[in-house]
């Protein structure tokens, strides 16, 4: 796929089914080889693209395993990055992730600006997307890593406000993040509170263990899911087979 594609890739979805489904693949959470057998399972059953990365990686294998997975699979792999050393000139693309909803600087620009002439030498495509860090019952990575305070899950008003503000900013999606290994997930309310006020796409991702959890996101108004902890757990086909039909079939 043409690495400049992607974003229309993706917004077609929007527009031509009810949602998308997208995976995380965690370099520091699977081998090489474990990635490119799991991406496989994965472009069988459906799923709409992969995204690879994390808040930490402290292993050296983002390359090889983008590498790998390209070999084997034509899904779009999307760079799901931490910092601005999170990068690898194989992928298709990453999301460009700004942390809306804290008040780091490092993670609003400065990470960006370190990310930029890479990006621009490996031929990547940035999507730019507004990151908003929703308070899932624990600690996560990313929150700990940022020093960002989550939105509290009962403030659908904080979190759309911000989501309108990336909007503003000329962000092309917003992404609802209550982080991996989440006790719960981003609540309906919120997420339907923010589509109301927000056109452009919403992605949620953290604490969706369940493929009726997920449809039900999907109602409220999530244009993407991503899952990533719990098939962290379970690589079973059958599982993401379920998912897939759970949001595109909602």
């Amino acid at each position: 796929m043409n690495s400049r594609s992607i974003l229309n890739y993706l917004l077609n979805i929007c527009n031509h089914a009810k949602a998308g489904y997208l995976v995380l693949i965690d370099p520091d959470q699977r081998s090489v080889a474990e990635s490119v057998e799991f991406a496989q399972c994965a472009e069988e059953a459906g799923v709409d693209a992969l995204l690879v990365g994390g808040s930490l990686l402290v292993s050296d294998q983002m390359d090889a395993t983008i590498q790998s997975i390209k070999e084997k699979i034509s899904l779009p792999v999307i760079i799901f990055p931490g910092a601005s050393h999170h990068l690898s000139r194989y992928a298709d693309a990453l999301l460009f992730l700004s942390l809306v909803s804290g008040r780091n600087s490092d993670f609003l620009i400065g990470e960006h600006a370190k990310a930029a002439p890479l990006i621009k030498c490996y031929g990547l495509e940035p999507i730019p997307t507004g990151y908003l860090l929703i308070d899932g019952g624990a600690q996560t990575s990313v929150g700990f890593m940022s020093g960002t305070m989550p939105i509290p899950k009962d403030k659908s008003s904080i979190a759309w406000i911000h989501a309108l503000a990336a909007e503003y900013l000329g962000m092309k999606f917003v992404y609802l993040e209550a982080g991996s290994g989440a006790k719960w997930p981003v609540p309906d309310e919120m997420i339907a509170s923010v589509r109301q006020q927000i056109s452009i796409p919403i992605i949620v991702g953290g604490g969706i263990s369940q493929p009726e959890v997920a449809a039900a996101k999907v109602r409220a108004g999530a244009d993407f899911i991503v899952t990533g902890d719990v098939l962290e757990k379970s690589s079973n086909p059958k599982l993401i087979s379920e998912f897939v039909n759970a949001i595109h079939g909602t």
